[in-house]
Formats: C-alpha cells, structure tokens, sequence
C-alpha cells in the first residue's frame, strides 16, 4: 500500500510559478516510477512529469523546458514556471509500482492559472 498526499496548489497569474508537492508514504521503495499528471477541464488525464526507478525523469510535452521535478526519499516536488492558463488543471500524485500491480494517486491539488 502506498499513500500519496499532494500540497502546493492554487491560484496563479501566466507567466508565475508553483511548486507542488507529494509525500509518500507506505510500500514506496522500489516503486517503478513516481510523479505527477493532471486533468484539466473536459480533457484526458496527461503526464506531467515522472520519476523512473533509476532516477531517470521523463516529462510530457506540456512541460518540457517550464517544469522540474525531483525526489527525496519520500517527497516528489514539481517546480513550474512560466505558467499558462492551459496549465489549469487537477494534478494527481501517481506511484507505480511496476507492470500488473495497482497504481495508487492522491486525491489531487488544483492549480488554476488566471490570464
């Protein structure tokens, strides 16, 4: 079991920053990846940003070149900047533990980017 708890969220004009943060918790070690994808309004669920196993990162497009994230033994931050109102969204803490187990999320942290 792993339990994941977002904070960071919140109301901010194009062009700022935000950072959101995730703290795991529980079966975490060894997990295949950790990371972040959001949902904006009457859209698909997109990656935002991953940790592999490795330690390797792996952005989706939205992001490449405006957010970074890192980890720390237990915490999962995502710094962006240069913020768009197509940023506004839910994003979602993921934790995979690899192929065939259950994923697990956290409940999501809204960031809305006003124009």
């Amino acid at each position: 079991q792993v339990r994941l708890v977002e904070s960071g969220g919140g109301l901010v004009q194009t062009g700022g920053s935000l950072t959101l943060s995730c703290v795991a918790s529980g079966s975490i070690w060894g997990l295949a990846s950790i990371g972040w994808y959001r949902r904006a309004p009457r859209k698909e669920l997109e990656l935002v940003a991953i940790v592999k196993r490795g330690g390797e990162a792996e952005y989706g497009d939205s992001g490449k070149g405006r957010f970074t994230i890192s980890r720390n033994v237990d915490t999962v931050s995502l710094q962006m900047t240069r913020l768009k109102p197509e940023d506004t969204a839910v994003y979602y803490c993921n934790a995979d533990p690899g192929p065939g187990q259950l994923e697990y999320w956290g409940r999501g942290t809204q960031v809305t980017v006003s124009s």
